[in-house]
């Protein structure tokens, strides 16, 4: 092979086969990757080198991750659409009887915003909802459609068809030929430091992160394995408490979060009277659990609101998440921040720290510059959410880190605050694993004044990714010292298997 020096690179003298061009290109390369780590390695202080070193040793465990999968019930999948999509024909022949017998028009594609705009502004007269100027019948505008009566009827329809077909195209998600479904992992993907999620290498699969519950019961353990999810508890809102405590010694926060269930608490203080609560921690969390909005409980709601007035977020913009009036979120605000007054003491922190430095290093020892305006609303509240968002997915990650070390399961899926594992379904094997397991992926995070914040793990096992139920018995269920349930669902066995041992 002739070598070339970079003087005698020329238009008359570049090489012309194309293998010269090729070990040019790859050269070229080579050489502008070591420029780059000359600027680079000056810039590696305590700080940025162990979050470089933290990213380096997880492409392990994420390669493993991406090349594994999950496998896929496929007549179950099958199943469910079939199931989804009766119920779609369903309320579009109800949608169809209302809009030609109620309003005496023709039938319309409930997909289609211009025939949509149509009925409701043309022919129904109802005053235009407007986004950036243009008349809109997306989620929200149908939403405040539903206020009147006899829109009601049809707009509760064209909801339920919208979200049964946005199922629908999840569960038809591209799988590989083994059966499994992959996605991709980008360990450097988000500003907070959280990964990211996409299509598999393969061009097949998608964002696994992402899943919604009712889901989640097609994706299911290999022939003689066993799941175990297991999920750090109240992490993003201990994170909180732990900063407060080393801002201001102030520990209300944390100790109300490790005392018990803060969002159960949390919910009795946004509804009040609304429900009748017992006084019994335990029993208010079965009636916390109760349905409030579209498949969201009011527990899951008030733990929205809990997190969206933690990192500042205001009645405007929280009824739009949660539902709820804006008169019932300020009267809660006012109870919240009488209850931790650290929380504002906090923010205030945030936005001075921006304003004078423009970066900000996390709890899990990772920096963060800010080039938005550093004195704007929307770039405070985003540094506000850096730190328990991003601490809680630098802890997580170092707890796989461990998990995948200690070489006793197989890693599946990172899903933020959780990881997804298998392992041989032999009750002795589970019965030493999970506890096990539970205490690896824990991290101690040294605090100020002697203080350690250790994030409990919780461990729910089963055959397939779906909740437990009647419905469901091999959906997962809460490890509580042993499980003697049976496999009760086989997926098919006549593909290829891909496992990684």
């Amino acid at each position: 092979m002739k070598i070339y020096k970079t003087h005698e690179l020329t238009p008359a003298t570049l090489p012309l086969s194309e293998t010269d061009k090729l070990w040019l290109y790859n050269g070229l390369d080579c050489c502008v990757t070591a420029e780059v780590l000359e600027v680079l390695l000056p810039q590696l202080d305590a700080v940025t080198r162990a979050i470089y070193e933290l990213e380096l040793a997880l492409q392990q465990p994420v390669l493993e991750m991406r090349l594994r999968g999950v496998l896929v019930d496929q007549d179950k999948r099958d199943e469910v659409i079939a199931n989804y999509e009766s119920q779609i024909r369903e309320y579009q022949s109800q949608a169809d009887w209302l809009i030609w017998g109620g309003v005496g028009c023709e039938q319309l594609n409930w997909r289609s915003p211009q025939q949509l705009n149509k009925l409701f502004y043309e022919v129904l007269r109802i005053p235009p909802i407007l986004r950036h100027g243009r008349t809109t019948v997306d989620r929200n505008a149908l939403e405040k459609l539903r206020q009147y009566f006899y829109a009601q009827p049809i707009v509760t329809r064209i909801l339920r068809m919208r979200d049964l077909a946005k199922k629908i195209g999840v569960l038809k998600t591209e799988i590989d030929p083994d059966g499994r479904i992959r996605t991709s992992y980008n360990i450097a993907g988000t500003t907070t430091g959280r990964f990211s999620s996409s299509l598999s290498d393969f061009g097949t699969g998608g964002n696994l992160q992402n899943i919604e519950e009712l889901l989640r019961e097609v994706f299911v353990a290999d022939p003689g394995m066993k799941f175990a999810y297991i999920d750090l508890e109240q992490a993003e809102s201990r994170l909180v408490g732990a900063i407060e405590w080393n801002l201001f010694n102030d520990g209300t926060y944390l100790e109300a979060c490790e005392s018990g269930d803060l969002h159960t608490s949390v919910c009795r203080m946004a509804w009040g009277d609304k429900v009748k609560w017992t006084g019994d921690l335990k029993k208010d969390r079965d009636l916390a659990e109760q349905p409030f909005y579209r498949e969201h409980s009011y527990r899951h709601m008030a733990k929205v609101l809990g997190h969206g007035t933690n990192y500042n977020g205001q009645p405007y913009t929280m009824e739009q998440h949660t539902k709820l009036e804006q008169n019932l979120i300020n009267d809660f605000q006012l109870v919240y921040f009488r209850a931790f007054p650290a929380h504002k003491k906090w923010h205030a922190a945030v936005a001075e720290s921006l304003r004078r430095d423009g970066f900000l290093v996390s709890l899990s020892g990772r920096r963060r510059w800010f080039f938005g305006r550093r004195d704007d609303d929307a770039t405070i509240r985003e540094a506000i959410a850096y730190d328990p968002q991003g601490s809680v997915g630098d802890i997580l990650n170092r707890g796989m880190l461990q998990v995948w070390r200690a070489k006793k399961v197989q890693l599946l899926l990172q899903v933020h605050d959780a990881i997804l594992i298998q392992y041989p379904d032999k009750r002795e094997v589970e019965d030493a694993i999970i506890p096990a397991m539970r205490k690896i992926i824990q991290v101690p995070v040294p605090l100020r004044n002697g203080r350690t914040l250790v994030i409990p793990a919780e461990a729910k096992v089963g055959y397939n990714w779906g909740a437990f139920s009647e419905k469901n018995g091999d959906g997962l269920k809460k490890f509580t010292g042993t499980d003697d349930r049976r496999r009760l669902r086989w997926p098919k066995t006549d593909i290829l298997d891909r496992r990684l041992s």
